[in-house]
Parts: structure tokens; sequence; C-alpha cells
């Protein structure tokens, strides 16, 4: 059996993506590999706190393998330092990467071309499962998440802080993927079968930057620094 890692954004994708290569039993899942913003302490574009993957990731059984990046972070930069988590997954033992890639081309052309001459073989295990289907699989199967990121030019901005739910998918626009692909939003999953306890979370404050609204979420046990600050 191949040893892969996965991409970890926190979001639902990469959650989902965990439950079917378990359940399918071709890979062992070694670890959830999770860029994160260094500066803030956060995940890069969710926004979410490190605290807060860090107990999501022990709710999985899994080791993290955290990528910090410098803020600013140049493409050459970030190249770089996805070279070097390569090498040592190759050192490691590790066969592939996964990512949760839904239908996005360029996208997956981008990890391929990432993965190539790495060692490395880049698996999408859910690739091209109709999003309509797939969003309301997850929230049947008891996975729960919350919107983290908005992108205002996709959707309103009272979809920040959200749950992820049949409520949710009813009231998105036509013109939105059921499952944000396409930029809309980006979520936190708090539980689910991918986890083997929920993580506690409430909803802070929205913070806006650019045409982004993230909802701060905390540990709900925990006093957590806004995230304007």
């Amino acid at each position: 059996m191949k040893r892969v890692l996965l991409s970890w954004s926190s979001g639902k994708d990469s959650a989902w993506s965990l439950h079917v290569l378990r359940q399918r039993g071709e890979y062992e899942v070694a670890g959830l590999l999770t860029t994160f913003n260094e500066a803030a302490g956060r995940v890069a574009m969710h926004a979410v706190r490190r605290e807060l993957v860090e107990k999501q990731v022990a709710a999985t059984g899994l080791p993290l393998w955290a990528v910090p990046l410098p803020w600013p972070c140049s493409n050459e930069q970030y190249d770089l330092l996805m070279a070097e988590t390569c090498a040592k997954a190759v050192a490691a033992g590790i066969d592939g990467i996964a990512f949760g890639d839904l239908f996005l081309e360029d996208v997956r052309a981008y990890r391929e071309k990432q993965m190539r001459n790495t060692g490395l073989q880049p698996i999408f295990p859910l690739w091209g499962q109709p999003t309509p289907d797939l969003a309301r699989e997850m929230i049947a199967s008891g996975m729960r998440a919350k919107l983290t990121c908005i992108d205002t030019h996709k959707l309103d901005a009272s979809f920040a802080g959200r749950e992820f739910d049949e409520n949710l998918l009813a009231a998105l626009p036509d013109d939105v993927d059921p499952c944000g692909e396409n930029g809309e939003f980006h979520s936190f999953v708090y539980a689910g079968p991918m986890l083997n306890v929920d993580v506690p979370v409430s909803v802070g404050e929205n913070v806006v930057r650019d045409q982004f609204v993230f909802a701060d979420l905390n540990l709900a046990t925990v006093d957590a620094t806004p995230l304007s600050q």
C-alpha cells in the first residue's frame, strides 16, 4: 500500500478526501500537509488559527506536516519551500500527495507540474464528482463545517460564519458552486466521520480585507486575540 500525504486546508474538501481515501483502502494516509502564514499563525487563504488546525488534525489521529510560509511570500519562495517539503516526504518513504480538487483543470495542471520530478505521485480522490451531489453527501455523512472566508465578488458577505448545511445550499445563488470550488467560499470542518472527536468552535467577529470577508473562528474554550489585531 502506497503512503501519501494529504494536502490539508482544514476545509471540507480536504477533510472529505481523507474520509474517501480511508474508505477506499488503496493508500495509507501518513500525514496532513498544511501551509501556514508564519506571521499570522493561520492557514493561508482560509485564515484559520493554527491552534484550531492542530486540534482538528489531532482528531484525525494523523501527524501534521506544517509548512511555515513567510509573509509576504513570493512564488519563488513558495516553490522552494514546497520542493524542500517534497524532498523531506520522499526521504520519509512517502509515495504521493493527495489533493481535494474537484474540477478546475488549471489547478490540477499546476499540482501535477509542481509534483513533476519530485518522486511523488499527485492523487485526486474527489476529481470529477458532481458538486451538488458531493455537497449533499458530505452533509448527510454528519460532516459539519463553518464558512471561514467569503469572496464578496462572488457571494454575499452575510454567508461568513454560516454552517455548511442544507439550508446554506438552498440559499446559494445559482451561479455559486455548492462546494465553493471557484473560490466563492472556504470552510473549517469541526465534526464528521474523518474526526475521532468534535472540535468545539465559536464564531467571532467578521473581518474585511479587500474583497474577502473572514469569520474569525475560535476554540470554544479559548479567549483568543481578534483577527484584526
